[in-house]
């Protein structure tokens, strides 16, 4: 044992003593193909899969029933003596939670407080039969109230309903609230209607996977920046104090100043009722998580909260004697569905699709929680028929947007529901208070259910504990969530979601744009390939650079795949070629001067000073050369010292390996720049390979007519080591030859022609330009 005070070591990680020893072939993807052959892919024809399609039988009939109602899928199958008791318990708490939490969330929809109960209630009739989840809570939520309060505002304001006041002559006016009242419902009707009609359109189109764009850091900033526009909007209510309905860009930021302008006017009672209602409202929620595992049922605090404010509220009259604000009224029963005005969808389409977004993802983020702990699946696109099916029906009833609400369901799974049985006693029980225990709310002051909706956002705010999380672990997603969170603040929800998504994609399309790329060696003896960068005693083959690219290639990274590769080998093909091509021409004028002699073991010098060409200047200026006119076939080491005062880099490299595994798709700007890059190389003799191919891309090359003479599928190999022993193999072939010559043909119209060709001399050496003469001569 290590003495006291002796730094411990690191725990030794296991090791594995086993071992594997494969034999096989060297495969190029042609090799391959050659030798094991592929399953062909049955291809239908339209009218066979149209046909399959509208086949029915019994079976089949049964299954898309029970898709469209999953009702019929649970029901017959619910244990009632197993499960009723508690759904029973259940539905009582969440029925008493979702009354009070309908009420209060109609003052952030801006709608009379009424209205609250009745989009409490119609949503869970419909959610029953369609929802796929057993714990969801269907009603109103604080974030998606808010939206919808906004778009009331905004096509409902106050200034539309000023009327001038009774009995007095001057121009003073005041506000006809109950026309303003009706006028907003009607808004707040039709915005549910319209949304209810788009997520069912967006159900039966499949498109459910819409939500996977909202990311986990965009929905925590946006629903962060909802909770501050949330409690903005109920501070005004708390203190009591009238501000204008600003909505729009810094609408939040002219509401605090007005807030703070006005904060003289507090009325001290609905101030020290809403107070008290937090503090104690948060203390109680604080303890219902931590003895969550001692106590059964979470305690209800905010119905004891709200029925002991009631009594004060009434005993003390606390209206007439502080001029408190109270619900006052609330409707007895239920209205007559009626249709509402389609005529005000053109001024609330664009923010119908956000509120249809928002609250179906909400829904499914909380539903897939429940799911996941309960071990059962919620189907996305039915979900969104489920919502949409109930935002139609509720919106038939003068109700307002419904999705689900995070603590009200938490109520609903804690207390012991089983399954949506308990949401419709929770109905039950909304509908008894509809019916029965409206009268006697209407005491309640305003300042205790926006106190009550204050409370509820701690677990949002919450959230901004993550950031430092999500900093450690993704800097991107960190900055995604603060963006999206201040972004929403500034401007409006509507706007910000918008921002906020948009910003998130651009993230996606930068790392896809600039990704990373590696340069590999092998890890000795071994088939292991790994960054030269990461790994220590990493062997890179002599001759040989190996490049993996993390992207897909397509038009938007094309240029950053080529500056990749540059980076890799450490020259640039295109600037290389021109450099050879230039220094080629000035060897030809040599030539045709005499100062050279081209042999057919290369260019020498026959000792004249070369003194009338300056050093090379990087230009590619070859009009001012004035050359030659025929066919010159001329060989060149262009890693040894030229005879020329012209800088032509050198190419360490006779081969390129790309590893192309992780390449998941390619345009067709990818395969033509593949291709060209590929000639680039080959024109400078360095040969390109491709290793690690996915099938769909080669399939996808091939379709690009990317193979052709000079592009073999014989350069695509199974792995990297497979191209990698493969030009090992190549390279002991060839030993004792010469390393990289060159020949290339130019082709330049002159008047003065002169033609260089090869003759099979005895002498090593021979002077073209004596021989040309010679020719010429007979």
């Amino acid at each position: 044992m290590a003495a006291p005070g002796d730094k411990s070591e690191p725990p030794q990680l296991p090791e594995y003593h086993c071992s594997y020893v494969i034999s096989r072939p060297v495969y190029s993807e042609l090799a391959f193909q050659q030798k094991h052959e592929r399953r062909l892919q049955e291809r239908r024809t339209l009218r066979e899969s149209l046909a399959k399609s509208c086949s029915c039988s019994r079976k089949k009939a049964f299954g898309i029933l029970k898709t469209l109602l999953p009702v019929f899928e649970w029901l017959p199958k619910y244990r009632v003596k197993d499960w009723l008791l508690s759904d029973i318990i259940s539905g009582i708490s969440t029925g008493l939670v979702a009354t009070l939490q309908g009420m209060a969330y109609a003052l952030l929809a801006a709608v009379p407080v009424g209205y609250g109960l009745y989009s409490a209630f119609f949503p869970i009739l419909t959610y029953f039969i369609f929802g796929t989840s057993r714990h969801l809570s269907a009603g109103p939520f604080p974030v998606v109230s808010l939206m919808v309060g906004s778009v009331v505002l905004s096509m409902a304001p106050d200034e539309d309903f000023l009327i001038p006041m009774n009995g007095t002559a001057s121009n003073i006016t005041v506000v006809d609230s109950a026309a303003r009242d009706a006028a907003r419902v009607l808004v707040a009707s039709a915005l549910t209607l319209l949304v209810g009609i788009i997520q069912l359109i967006f159900g039966c189109l499949q498109i459910g996977f819409i939500v996977r764009y909202l990311a986990d850091p965009l929905v925590g900033g946006f629903t962060t920046a909802a909770a501050f526009q949330v409690l903005v909007s109920q501070l005004k209510i708390v203190l009591n104090v009238s501000t204008k309905n600003y909505n729009g860009i810094l609408s939040i930021i002219y509401t605090l100043i007005e807030i703070f302008e006005n904060i003289g006017d507090t009325n001290i009672a609905d101030f020290i009722a809403g107070l008290l209602t937090i503090v104690i409202c948060m203390a109680v929620k604080e303890l219902n998580d931590r003895y969550k595992h001692k106590i059964p049922i979470p305690i209800p605090i905010e119905v004891i909260v709200t029925i002991i404010a009631t009594a004060i509220s009434y005993g003390a009259n606390l209206e007439k004697n502080y001029n408190a604000g109270i619900v006052k009224s609330i409707p007895r029963g239920f209205l007559p569905p009626a249709l509402p005005p389609v005529s005000l969808f053109s001024g609330m389409l664009a923010e119908s699709f956000s509120v249809a977004v928002v609250a179906y993802a909400i829904a499914v983020s909380v539903g897939k929680v429940y799911a996941t702990k309960h071990d059962y699946t919620i189907d996305g696109n039915q979900e969104f028929v489920a919502f949409g099916i109930s935002n139609i029906f509720s919106g038939c009833f003068s109700c307002f947007v419904a999705t689900t609400a995070l603590s009200r369901t938490a109520v609903q799974e804690s207390t012991g529901g089983k399954t949506q049985v308990a949401g419709i006693i929770s109905a039950v029980v909304v509908m008894i208070a509809i019916v029965a225990l409206g009268k006697l709310l209407e005491p309640l002051q305003k300042s205790v259910l926006a106190a009550v909706v204050i409370a509820n956002l701690k677990g949002m705010f919450m959230q901004v504990c993550d950031v430092p999380r999500l900093w450690r672990q993704n800097k991107t997603d960190a900055v995604i969530w603060v963006f999206t969170c201040v972004i929403s603040i500034i401007l409006g929800l509507d706007l910000g979601l918008l921002a906020g998504l948009v910003f998130a994609l651009l993230t996606v399309v930068l790392r896809v744009q600039f990704p990373s790329w590696n340069g590999l060696g092998s890890i000795p003896s071994t088939d292991i390939y790994k960054s030269t960068k990461d790994y220590k005693n990493i062997e890179e083959p002599e001759g040989v650079k190996i490049l993996r690219f993390s992207s897909p290639i397509f038009y938007g990274n094309v240029d950053g795949f080529k500056k990749c590769i540059k980076s890799t080998v450490g020259f640039d093909a295109i600037r290389v070629y021109n450099k050879r091509l230039k220094a080629l021409r000035i060897i030809q004028k040599l030539i045709k001067k005499g100062q050279l002699r081209a042999t057919k073991n290369g260019i020498i010098s026959d000792g004249v000073p070369n003194n009338a060409f300056e050093p090379d200047e990087d230009t590619e200026d070859f009009e001012e050369l004035d050359v030659p006119t025929k066919e010159i076939e001329v060989q060149v080491d262009w890693n040894s010292e030229l005879p020329i005062k012209v800088n032509v880099p050198k190419v360490p490299i006779h081969s390129l390996v790309l590893d192309c595994g992780a390449i998941s798709f390619l345009d067709v700007v990818g395969v033509r720049s593949l291709k060209m890059i590929v000639k680039e190389f080959q024109r400078i003799d360095v040969n390109v390979y491709f290793a690690s191919l996915q099938d769909h891309v080669l399939e996808k090359l091939e379709q690009c007519g990317f193979f052709d003479d000079h592009m073999r599928k014989d350069t695509f190999f199974l792995t990297v080591h497979d191209a990698i022993l493969y030009l090992q193999n190549q390279g002991k072939s060839q030993e004792g030859q010469d390393s990289i010559l060159e020949k290339i043909t130019l082709i330049q119209d002159c008047k003065d022609p002169l033609e260089l060709m090869e003759a099979e001399l005895v002498e090593e050496e021979l002077d073209v330009q004596d021989e040309a003469i010679r020719r010429l001569a007979s």
